[in-house]
């Protein structure tokens, strides 16, 4: 008797690629040039945002809001959640903002949402890598006499005042996978959503 071969399974697709098809999906017919156009604005923000992190930039004010939001909205709280929800605030509404593009779906919002945390990191790094030194102007709503340092608090409460460095340089390389990540995806869009328009028009 001749050996039968079972026929091949074919294998479930992993959620990366229903991912990247849905994406493909929604960048047929889409315009590519003005969201390119956004992309090198981002991309600038993103080079100057890795030379300098306290560089000023429009997302710099933003983002101060949402710190700031995060210290009024847990001004009820222990000292210590009131200090660091700041922060937390001011990683989590760019995360927010991603999420809330890939519900929508708008894939090419979400790689701006990722932009965002990368700032928002790299800013953050800068805060607390001056926990010690304390050189950073501080702002807020209290006096300038009244100002704390969130960070010099929160690592002095935990005693890990020397750590400011190791755990800056730890947020700048978040920052800096978050920027190159949403560069990359951003990119692919913008090629796929060409050769989808190119395509159209070779038909």
């Amino acid at each position: 008797m001749g050996h039968i071969e079972a026929a091949p399974v074919a294998s479930a697709p992993t959620a990366l690629d229903t991912f990247l098809d849905d994406a493909r999906d929604w960048c047929r017919g889409r315009m590519w040039i003005p969201r390119a156009l956004l992309l090198l604005f981002l991309v600038y923000i993103f080079t100057v945002k890795f030379r300098d992190p306290t560089r000023w930039t429009i997302f710099y004010g933003i983002t101060l809001g949402f710190h700031e939001m995060g210290h009024l909205v847990f001004a009820w709280a222990p000292h210590f959640i009131t200090s660091i929800m700041g922060s937390v605030f001011q990683i989590a509404i760019p995360i927010i903002c991603v999420i809330y593009f890939a519900r929508q779906p708008d894939y090419f919002g979400m790689s701006v949402g990722g932009f965002w945390l990368s700032y928002s990191l790299y800013e953050l790094s800068a805060y607390v890598g001056d926990a010690r030194s304390k050189d950073l102007p501080l702002v807020g709503f209290a006096s300038s006499e009244d100002l704390e340092h969130d960070w010099g608090y929160l690592l002095g409460a935990m005693h890990m005042l020397p750590a400011d460095h190791f755990f800056a340089f730890l947020l700048r390389m978040a920052g800096l996978f978050a920027g190159v990540a949403s560069c990359a995806f951003a990119v692919w869009l913008l090629v796929t959503m060409a050769r989808s328009r190119n395509a159209r028009g070779s038909v």
